[in-house]
């Protein structure tokens, strides 16, 4: 099968990174175009890049031109890791230009016709985008995965509401630094420390969190009938943002139901063998205290959701820890995810 071509906003950035080090072997498509800021704008990528991602930057990225941030040259499918001060307009232009538009940005996440996406939940609110073209009248498209903190919950809790309903959800998140780019939180800030705010965290997990488990109706989505509170802190984490989790169900259930309902959990990522999809979308530790970011944040590549610790709650219903790698199954690789979700769908077409 051809490759299919794929530029990429915000190249140089972090999440940028990410996605070049994802698609470098990635068997559907084939990174072709980048761009970013004017600074780097007119420079190789090799030149313009200060390569923070473990693995070695693969040598077909290092000799490709940095474009401007404007449609014209770049390839139908633009994977866009651009900063939410600039993503807004820019992810518009592109897709009123007919490009499709995969955006790890927060800027239209809550758009009514936008749909925010993850594979293993959501499926079928793909189908928003035909309602954005109508309304927007233009050929192209944008689909937004969620916030890195959101990710993980959500993965989480998609097998009990499925299952169970839920009334009420509390979650306490302990956020790595890698979650504020490069070069993130100043060392003397964070080192021996815990800051006990993320600006507009809370506030994107609240939201996010019951649009992405509400229901499709007339091209719009309902949110889910249910409360979400969060706390966000940043911790001297490197990569994994680990939660700790308290929710109310609507029908009662027991441990052993939960952890059946987590264990079994498949979606159309699993059912359509997509590349990027992890086999078990949410793992179950058993062990008194995992996970844990050392163990357990690569799991399926990074793509999974580790839980454990699942005990009875005092204030609600049940307590459960969950963890997930927050630059790959938080960003990149939630993106990833949704463009190959949308070939096998007949998007991309």
């Amino acid at each position: 099968m051809k490759k299919l071509e794929v530029g990429i906003l915000g190249a140089t950035g972090m999440v940028g990174q990410r996605f070049i080090s994802l698609l470098e072997h990635h068997p559907w498509f084939e990174v072709k175009w980048l761009a970013a800021s004017d600074r780097s704008a007119g420079k190789t990528y090799g030149e313009a890049c200060n390569w923070r991602v473990r693995d070695a930057m693969p040598k077909s990225a290092a000799p490709l031109p940095v474009h401007e941030c404007k449609p014209g040259s770049a390839p139908k499918l633009i994977f866009s890791s651009l900063d939410s001060k600039v993503a807004g307009e820019i992810e518009k232009e592109f897709a009123h230009a007919g490009h499709v538009v995969v955006s790890n940005s927060s800027n239209h996440r809550m758009d009514a016709d936008v749909p925010l996406l993850i594979p293993d939940v959501n499926p079928d609110h793909l189908a928003l985008v035909r309602a954005q073209r109508h309304e927007r009248k233009w050929k192209g498209m944008i689909v937004t995965n969620p916030n890195c903190t959101t990710i993980g919950l959500v993965m989480s809790l998609a097998p009990i509401e499925r299952q169970f309903g839920l009334a009420k959800v509390m979650m306490t998140s302990m956020q790595a630094v890698s979650g504020a780019g490069y070069p993130g939180v100043p060392t003397l800030d964070i080192l021996g420390n815990i800051i006990p705010y993320i600006g507009g965290e809370e506030e994107k997990v609240e939201r996010e969190t019951r649009k992405l488990l509400g229901k499709l109706t007339d091209s719009r989505v309902e949110m889910g009938n249910f409360i979400v509170s969060a706390h966000c802190n940043r911790v001297p984490v490197e990569d994994g943002h680990t939660e700790s989790i308290s929710i109310a169900l609507r029908t009662p259930a027991q441990a052993a139901d939960i952890a059946a309902a987590w264990r079994k959990y498949r979606s159309r990522p699993q059912e359509l063998e997509l590349p990027s999809a992890p086999k078990h979308p949410v793992i179950v530790r058993e062990e008194k205290d995992r996970p844990q970011v050392k163990f357990d944040v690569d799991s399926e590549r990074g793509m999974a959701t580790v839980v454990g610790r699942l005990r009875p709650c005092p204030v609600l219903e049940w307590k459960y820890t969950a963890l997930s790698h927050n630059t790959i199954r938080g960003a990149a690789g939630a993106a990833l995810l949704n463009a190959e979700l949308m070939k096998a769908d007949g998007y991309l077409d």
